[in-house]
């Protein structure tokens, strides 16, 4: 009861909250549902409670902004609903309809208690981002600039995106270096988160780092290994499906999960559901390419048996030749001897006639055994010309490959870029790529080719 100080009424503090308190259980005696946006969620992992940060704004500006709770059993619930419907993890960011009841505590003032959230409301918020997201694309004209891009006959060199210690990376990378025969791939990995509020930003950095030396590569792979489907939303942002389409190389795209295609996914050169059949997809190309090698081999193998053949019967038509030009001569021979025998005068000019056809056909004999000869002679001559031209080109196709090779190697190591005057600039030890990451006051290393300097910023000029 409040008392009389003077000619005051005066209340207690207690008083105030247990009015304030009833007041707020008659007016909201039952929970009802609640729209806003969790600005933070504030999970604490050792007790499994929430306490988000609840905002309403417009245009920027915040409306209003509220205390919540979620009780660790009522959190594990909600969360598994989720994801099991959306595909998505509670998170910070995220537009909800909650249910929660009000409550009030003299120590702790007022919050609300979240029991319940619609799923539904969630998953067309998150379809209604990916359909603006689909729509901004196809009206810039972009979103298939990247699948028009031709892909590499054989993709040697692949820039790839993903986590290092991340399952489907080493799937991806066992799989190409076990199945890959008389190939090398070369592949650099450009570390990323993939999934969560962060994904986003450092897939973009990476993209940036990598057309800087985007000549150094044949494709930019993608490669997200397991996981589920929690926090695929990244996927469907507009920055980096934008980035992809308006990418100068081919991206491939292994995200590992099975639900409905993302931005990123469609307007992506190729995509493969899992890092695995993304491998596969590579692989059967240089599989393609050494089968028509092998066919290749193959017909080389067949033309030199047709030569040896080839030769074989030419040796053997001689020699048929000849055993009929000497049976033709043996045989005007006998003939003349028989004439010589029986005939006289008339004889003697028969014989002479006799010695006139056997040397004509004798002269026939060798012109159509000596014509017979050029031809297979020329068609023998020719045919070593084309198989030596086709071995010689082969060569030569394959010498061309190993320099580029050795040239693409050797553009590759960064100590020929110090060397001709190229530095980088490190803050801690790791590499700095953008203005935003330093202060000043902080101390940078820059690495020399024949040294290093270390520098305190004094001013930064963006």
């Amino acid at each position: 009861m409040p008392e009389n100080i003077g000619d005051k009424k005066v209340f207690s503090l207690i008083e105030v909250a247990s009015s304030i308190k009833a007041t707020l259980a008659n007016r909201y005696g039952s929970p009802f549902w609640l729209k806003a946006e969790m600005n933070k969620l504030n999970f604490y992992a050792h007790s499994g409670h929430c306490y988000p940060d609840l905002l309403q704004k417009s245009d920027g500006k915040v409306l209003a902004q509220m205390k919540a709770i979620i009780w660790k059993s009522d959190y594990e619930r909600i969360a598994a609903m989720l994801l099991s419907q959306t595909g998505e993890a509670l998170r910070d960011g995220m537009n909800v309809v909650v249910l929660a009841d009000i409550g009030f505590d003299a120590n702790h003032g007022l919050n609300l208690h979240i029991s319940d959230i619609d799923p539904d409301f969630t998953l067309g918020q998150l379809e209604g981002e990916k359909r603006r997201c689909i729509e901004k694309l196809s009206q810039e004209g972009i979103i298939n600039n990247n699948k028009q891009l031709p892909f590499p006959v054989l993709p040697k060199r692949l820039a790839i995106i993903s986590v290092e210690s991340s399952k489907g990376y080493a799937d991806f990378i066992k799989l190409t270096e076990s199945r890959m025969r008389g190939f090398t791939m070369q592949h650099m990995l450009f570390p990323a988160l993939l999934q969560g509020d962060k994904a986003v930003g450092q897939i973009l950095r990476q993209l940036a780092r990598i057309r800087t030396v985007a000549h150094h590569f044949d494709l930019v792979a993608i490669i997200r290994g397991g996981g589920g489907d929690v926090g695929l939303s990244c996927y469907n942002d507009y920055a980096l499906a934008s980035a992809i389409a308006r990418f100068p190389l081919p991206v491939i795209t292994g995200i590992g999960h099975a639900t409905n295609e993302t931005v990123c996914e469609m307007v992506s050169n190729t995509n493969a559901i899992t890092p695995s059949e993304l491998a596969d997809l590579l692989l059967e190309r240089f599989e393609g390419f050494s089968e028509k090698l092998q066919f290749a081999a193959t017909q080389i193998a067949r033309s030199r048996w047709f030569i040896r053949d080839s030769r074989q019967e030419l040796k053997l038509q001689q020699h048929l030749l000849f055993a009929a030009t000497r049976k033709l001569i043996s045989d005007s021979r006998n003939i003349q001897h028989a004439c010589s025998h029986t005939l006289s005068g008339d004889a003697k000019l028969q014989l002479v006639h006799a010695q006139h056809a056997a040397s004509n056909s004798l002269f026939q004999l060798k012109l159509s055994s000596n014509q017979l000869l050029d031809a297979n002679k020329q068609q023998f001559k020719n045919f070593r010309q084309g198989l030596n031209n086709a071995c010689l080109g082969l060569v030569d196709v394959n010498k061309h490959l190993l320099r580029q090779h050795e040239r693409t190697l050797d553009l590759l190591n960064p100590e020929n870029l110090l060397r001709k005057g190229y530095s980088m600039t490190l803050l801690h030890g790791k590499l700095v790529t953008n203005a935003s990451e330093l202060a000043i006051g902080d101390t940078i290393t820059t690495r020399l080719a024949d040294g290093s300097i270390d520098s305190n910023i004094l001013n930064i000029n963006e």
